[in-house]
Formats: structure tokens, sequence, C-alpha cells
């Protein structure tokens, strides 16, 4: 860069120059495009700290230019430009030292100050004396972690001498206390991105495994070592040189993709969002092929940010029990030979532990063994991590470390912590190769909040709560089937294995399925465990795919699932492992709806499945007749008649007491039965079923297409339809069932806006008011993505009735659009099942032609080619 650098200096303006601001704004504006241009091929490091001394150089320029030089005040950097580094969009802070406050007042430093934002410089500054910035120092631990990194620019030698000196055997805080806060300081930084570095728009500052974490581990070390120089904690012990490089290398990773994140935004930003990861991705060299990229790029983003992680977890933990608390270090108990507990926490006894593979593995079945050890001593995380660099091949290779993994898999315990400590630490990923090939793995959508590994980990952990007396009650039924399980490691098994085949082509679940199958093989599991095992691999997607997507009020989408089933331990297996993946794949994608839609279908197979006959089949007018007794019971306790009980019944279809619960039956019909004909329409909002989501019944003279009118109103109100039931009477009567949540995934229980909705569902009904229509942008998030629309017909064998699945962008209004669009083409709607997968809306819909037939093929291809031009257009 020498040559290039000399060739830059040649737009220095000359000293000779008229001092103006608007020379050095072009010197800064030739050396952005000048480090923009270099930041291809330039190491990074260098480029930083190139920038920072480029500064350095303008600012004491400056400095003599305001003729400071002459006057006891000193210009010291602080913060990240105290560290010598510099990136494009970063503040510049400043700490203007003056000996006293009558120097302040008889120098030019506002003027100053001002002349560094005329340049458009980000300048942070403060103006004290030395004994204000201890006293500053003192009250807030962020002033005192500036100072500990500041560096002179220019000014005074004396009062430099005097700041540094005062700085060295003055500083407020002791190590204990200065470590302490910072600790306390990145737990609650952690905790505002829930406590895991899997973050869809990471803040590649502040996120767990970020530059602070790195920063952290630097500033607590040279406060109790006193030094400046990052290479002088290998000297004091504190880091090996291997793990000194390590972390080097993590952080100019992480500086790349914070320079390349500045100059695609073009100012400061540290989160990266949706909205710059391709451009971003296309500067770091990944290539111009937008989702591929960006996901490359983030796999390595988490890798780095994993080793951060743990490099920082037992860096910490090495500075507080080795330098802090040493004594603590002889409080042990010995488990054997190899292995003792200090602390709670597992710690090797000698320094070849490792050299045997097998124990790698053994010490987490320790762990599984002794429930009062909550971690992993730092000196032991040392020795795993160097012995886990030294590995040739896969430890799954090894026969006594198979042997331990099933141990550790089959212990009650073993899929507890010790299993978390396990992933934490990669020691999964050097057992499984194929685990290996999904650290880091994302995808970039709205819908998997984590990456693969990440997911699988969490849903292995969720499999474990069924069974741990922590999270008793959370779960009832999956508690329940899961204690009766006798082959339980098949589940953890299924667990690990249900996106191991992710990202290589192909079918994931078929492939996972062989992994599984070749794992028991090599494992000598049974052949009925690896035929459960691989059996849920391969379906582990069918439950949650039928409960959401299809009619789990059909018989026949029922007994399909039932036939693919096939058992009742099939049946529980494959209940516990869905439940455990949809809560694990992104945290906001639970509720009580979801469990309602599995526990029912769960309990109609079951009912199918313990059916003693070669070919259960099941039976629609027996669950008709309970549901009509369980209401008519509920209505006689209420006081009314039944012959006014069963007049009103007998104008409804079978079709609605099967569909709906006793409650349900009960709640609609005393409303109905006390209805006059000028209080049409009734609407009804409520949750008699405890579902923990909002159901708005409508029940109205059949004008047509009221559901268009009815989700143009719930769209406008912020409403969310999860599943609608649109029934006919008799005699000319529609009751519609809808299925609501709030754009927050809460119930709507606030009395006055379930009136609100209520009034303006009433106005719009009796034509007082238009239908309103959406005219929302999309989301800065659903910007970033594209979903080509798709009409997809379903094979049905019911003559009045055609089914069809949508997937297009998740766009506001998208359920009251399509209802317009079948009103515009005569097409009646008879039942909705809403499904939002990330970005993607895949929605089911059941419609009929205006005289209740199913649609010709003319019909669907009309519909079809309406839908696609509407959304796409």
């Amino acid at each position: 860069m020498n040559t290039e650098q000399a060739d830059f200096y040649a737009h220095w303006p000359a000293s000779n120059m008229p001092f103006e601001a608007g020379a050095y704004r072009d010197l800064i504006a030739h050396y952005h495009r000048w480090s923009e241009g270099h930041f291809v091929t330039a190491d990074i490091d260098e480029l930083i700290h190139h920038r920072a001394q480029f500064f350095d150089q303008l600012l004491a320029e400056l400095w003599q230019r305001f003729e400071f030089t002459n006057e006891p005040m000193a210009l010291i950097a602080v913060g990240g430009y105290g560290r010598h580094t510099l990136h494009p969009g970063s503040d510049i802070d400043l700490l203007i030292l003056v000996d006293c406050e009558d120097t302040l007042a008889r120098c030019a430093v506002s003027e100053f100050v001002t002349f560094l934002w005329d340049l458009h410089l980000d300048v942070g500054h403060s103006v004290r004396t030395v004994a204000q910035c201890l006293s500053a120092a003192a009250e807030d631990i962020t002033t005192a972690t500036n100072l500990i990194e500041s560096r002179p620019i220019t000014g005074d030698d004396a009062l430099i001498r005097e700041y540094e000196q005062q700085l060295l055997s003055e500083f407020p805080w002791s190590s204990r206390d200065f470590y302490q806060a910072k600790l306390d300081e990145q737990k609650q930084r952690h905790q505002q991105y829930h406590g895991t570095s899997y973050n869809l728009e990471p803040n590649i500052k502040s996120s767990p495994g970020g530059l602070r974490d790195i920063q952290t581990i630097g500033w607590i070390a040279k406060r109790h070592f006193q030094t400046h120089s990052d290479e002088s904690l290998v000297e004091f012990g504190y880091m090996t040189a291997d793990e000194f490089v390590e972390l080097r290398e993590c952080m100019n990773w992480l500086w790349r993709i914070r320079f390349a994140l500045h100059l695609e935004v073009g100012k400061r930003e540290d989160r990266l969002l949706f909205d710059f990861q391709p451009g971003v991705a296309v500067r770091l060299g990944y290539g111009n092929e937008g989702k591929h990229s960006v996901e490359l790029m983030m796999k390595d983003y988490f890798k780095v940010v994993l080793r951060v992680s743990e490099l920082n977890q037992m860096l910490l933990q090495f500075f507080q029990q080795a330098i802090l608390s040493p004594q603590d270090l002889h409080h042990t108990v010995d488990i054997d030979e190899h292995f003792a507990i200090n602390q709670q926490l597992l710690s090797a006894r000698h320094d070849e532990v490792f050299n045997d593979h097998s124990q790698l593995i053994r010490a987490f079945v320790i762990i599984a063994e002794h429930p009062e050890i909550e971690g992993i001593h730092s000196h032991t995380i040392r020795q795993l991590r160097n012995a886990r660099a030294q590995l040739n091949e896969p430890l799954s290779y090894d026969a006594d470390c198979r042997f331990w993994f099933k141990r550790l898999i089959e212990h009650p315990a073993g899929c507890g912590r010790a299993f978390t400590l396990m992933h934490h630490h990669g020691v999964i990923a050097s057992y499984l190769p194929q685990w290996q090939q999904i650290v880091g793995q994302m995808q970039f959508d709205l819908f998997h909040a984590y990456t693969v590994d990440e997911h699988t980990f969490r849903l292995v952990r969720n499999l474990y709560r069924f069974s741990d007396p922590e999270f008793a009650g959370q779960f009832p039924l999956c508690e329940e089937r899961v204690a009766q399980m006798t082959r339980r490691h098949c589940l953890y098994l299924a667990g690990i294995f249900h996106d191991i085949a992710k990202g290589r082509g192909g079918d994931h679940s078929e492939l996972g399925a062989m992994d599984a199958s070749n794992f028991c093989l090599q494992h000598r599991y049974s052949q009925d465990d690896s035929d459960l095992i691989s059996w849920l691999v391969e379906h582990h997607l069918t439950m949650s795919v039928t409960a959401q997507k299809r009619d789990i009020h059909d018989p026949e989408v029922v007994q399909e699932f039932a036939n693919i089933v096939d058992t009742v331990e099939r049946l529980d297996f494959l209940y516990c492992l869905t439940v455990a993946d949809i809560r694990a794949t992104n945290h906001s994608l639970w509720n009580n709806w979801k469990a309602t839609l599995l526990e029912e279908l769960y309990n109609a197979t079951r009912y199918l499945l313990e059916q003693n006959s070669s070919k259960p089949t099941l039976d629609v007018r027996d669950k008709i007749q309970q549901n009509k007794a369980n209401a008519m019971a509920l209505l006689l306790s209420g006081g009314y008649e039944k012959q006014a009980i069963l007049a009103l019944w007998g104008r409804f279809t079978a079709d609605y007491f099967f569909r709906h619960t006793a409650e349900q039956i009960s709640w609609h019909s005393q409303h109905i039965l006390q209805l006059r004909d000028d209080e049409l329409p009734l609407i009804l909002i409520g949750d008699e079923n405890n579902y923990g989501t909002t159901e708005l019944f409508v029940y109205h003279h059949d004008e047509g297409h009221l559901f268009a009118a009815v989700a143009g109103v719930l769209d406008s109100q912020q409403l969310n339809i999860l599943d609608a039931q649109i029934l006919a009477t008799r005699d000319g009567f529609v009751m519609d069932t809808f299925v609501l949540l709030q754009r927050n995934g809460k119930p709507l229980t606030e009395a006055r806006r379930i009136e609100e909705v209520k009034q303006h569902l009433l106005d719009v009904l009796h034509k007082r008011r238009t239908v309103p229509k959406n005219n929302r942008p999309l989301s800065r998030r659903l910007k970033n993505f594209s979903v080509k629309t798709q009409v997809n017909f379903l094979p049905v064998k019911h003559r009045g009735r055609t089914t069809f699945e949508l997937v297009a962008l998740d766009r506001p209004g998208l359920v009251a659009r399509l209802a317009a669009i079948l009103q515009r083409l005569d097409v009646s709607l008879l039942a909705a099942k809403i499904t939002t997968i990330g970005e993607q809306a895949e929605d089911l819909f059941i419609v009929s032609s205006n005289r209740g037939e199913a649609l010709s093929d003319e019909q669907k291809l009309a519909l079809k080619q309406q839908i696609i031009n509407d959304l796409d257009g």
C-alpha cells in the first residue's frame, strides 16, 4: 500500500492553503473512496488501522491549525478509536484533556468540535481535567472502559504523562469489581438477543459472539494486568498463543463483515438486516446468487460467533477461577483417575485425559450421572478444545466412543445438561460427520429463526423437557406419552436426525432416514429401533402438515393420516416429535391453536388405530350424536326448552354438528334462540373452548360472499384469520365461524376492542360502510423476499367441493384479496385454513360453484389464473 498511500497523501491540503472546511471535506471524501476501493484486496486489520492513522494525522493538523499546541491541553482517542481501529461509519470518540477550567475558557474548543462536525464527521467528545476523568470513570463503567484503551493523539506532553500516571495508579475500579461489572454488562446485553448467537438479523457488534464479546475479554485482562497490548496477554498466561491467534482471526472476520456493512449502508450500521445481507455477501466475495450467497455468508458468520462465544466463556471463567479466586482450585471431589468435580464444574485431573478420545464422550456421560455438575471447568474446556482440534476423523468411527455415546443417549438425563454442553462445545459436531455439515447452516427466510444445528439441539432439549420434573405440567399429553415409552432413546435419535440432511439437495427427510438407518447399523441398534427411528425421520413433517394445512374435520384426511402412521406407538412418538419440532423452529410459532389442532388430530387418529377392525373408520354419526347430546345437556341446564332446541337444530346440517364442539353449539344456539328477526346479523366474539384464540361467529341471511366482507373488516382491524368454517342452514341462513388472533399472536380480550370490531362488522354488513381496502405497504422484512404465487388443486372424493392450496407472499390483506377474487368469479367459500410459514403463506381453501358443485376444469383454470395475475401482477 505504500505507493498508493503516497499517491493518496498528494491530495492533502497544503499548509499554505486557506483554512477552509471544503478542502478537508474533499480530502475525507477522497479517502473514503480510496479505502472502499482497497477493501477487496487489503488486509482488514491494516485497513482499519490505516483509517485510524489517517484521522490521527488529520486531527493533529487541525489541532495545530486551531493553535492549541502552546496550551496545556491534549487530544485523546477513546472508545474504538482509542484501540486504533476505525470503520467507515464508526464514531470518532475524543477526550479533550485540559489542565483547568481557565484553559477551557480561553481556548476555542467548541469551534474546534463544530469544525469537525462541518466536515461531516461523527464525533463524540468530552472535555475534562484528569481529576474529572477519574471521577466520571468511578461513576460509570462505560467511561472507565473507554479510559482503559485511550491513547494520546497530540497535545501537551506533561499533561499526557500526568493523565497516564494517574490512570495507572488511581484507576477507581479494582480488578474484581471491574470484572463483575463487565460480566453483568455482557449478561444484560446477551439477554437483549435472547441469549443466543443465532439471530436472523444479528448485530455484528453486540450479539452474543460478536465484537463486544471479544473486547470484553481484552478489557478485563488489560485492567488486571495493566497493559495496553493484546499480545502481552499471552505472556501473562491469560491465553495461549493458539487462542490468541484464533481470537484475532475471528475478530478480523467480524471486522471485515462490519466494514462491508458500513460500505453497503453508507453510514454506521451494526445490524446485519435482511435488507443489507445480499449486498454485503457480494462485497465479501460470496457471489451474486442472492439467497444462496447470503446463506453461505451467514454460515461462516455463525461458525465464527460460535468460536468467539466458546472462547469468551472459557477465558472469562479462567480469569475468575485462576486469577480472582485461585484458592477455589483446591476444593475438588475426585470421581475417578480422570475426572473430578470442582465448584460444580467437571474438571480433568491430568493433561493427558483426552489423549484417549473416548473420554471426550465419557465426560458427558459423567455429567449426566452427576446432576450436581453445572458446567465444565475452564482448564478442561481448554483441553477439550485442543483435543477437538487434533481429531483426524469423526469420533463415531471409534468403537469406544460409540459405546459411550449410546450410553449417553439411553441415560435418563443424557439429553439434558450433558447434551446441551456437548452441543455448545462442538463435540456433537466432532462425533457425527453429518452434524458437522449443518453447523451454522441457515435459511434465508422468516420462518427458521435458528441455524439447523441450533434448531435440532433445541428440539432435542424440548423432547427431554417432556420428562424433566422442572418443566412438569407444560405439555401434559406429551409428558404422559413419553412417560410410557420403553424406547425413549428412539425419540431422541429421531430428533437428532430429523433435519440432519438439510442443505445436501434432495428430500432431506428421505436422506435423513437413510442416515439414521446407517447410524443404527453402525451402533448396533435392533432392527425394530432402526425401523422406528428411520420412519420418524422420514415422516417428521407429516403430522404438522396434516394438522395445519388440511381439513382435519374431514374423515378422509384423518383416515389417510392413520393409514400412514399405522400403529399407536408411532403416533405417540410422532406427536411428541412434532410438538418439539414446531416449538424449536421459531420462538413465536407455537400457540394454543396449533396445540389444539395437533391434539385433535392425535385423538381422532388414536381412536381409529385402537379399533379392532383391520380397516378402522371414523364414525361420523357417533361424533355428531355425542356433540348433540352434550350440547343439549348444556342448553337444558340453562333453562331452554327441548322442543325449541330441536326445532332450531332441524334447520342445521349434519356438517355443523360434526365440525363444532358441544360448547360452541350451545353458545351459538342460545343466542339464536333469543334472536329477533330485526336483530340480524348476530355477531358473537369470545373463546368458548379456551383454546387461547378468539372465535367470531356470524349468523345472517345468506347474501352471498359474506366471507369477503368479514375478511376485509378483520384485516382492517389488525386481526389474522387462522381458520374459517362457512356453513349454510337448510332455510337460507349462513353460520360462519372464524378463529382469530391479533397480529402479536394473542387473542382479542379487551372489551373495548371487541365492541369496536363488532360495530365495524355491523356497519359493513348493514351497508352503512363499504368494505375497507388494505393499502398497507409491505413491511421492511417482507420487501426482501419474493414468493412465486402457486395454486395447487388437491384430489378430494367429495363431489360438491374443490380444495386448493395457495402458496404466496404473506402480504398485508392476503386473505381479504383472495376473498374478493372468489366473489368476482362467483365462487363460494366453504372453509379456509390459514398457515403462515415465515414470509410465505400456505393457505388451504375449500370452495364450490354457486350451484353447490365442485369446480369444473375450466373454472379451476380461470380461478388459478385470476389469483396469480392479481397477486403477482
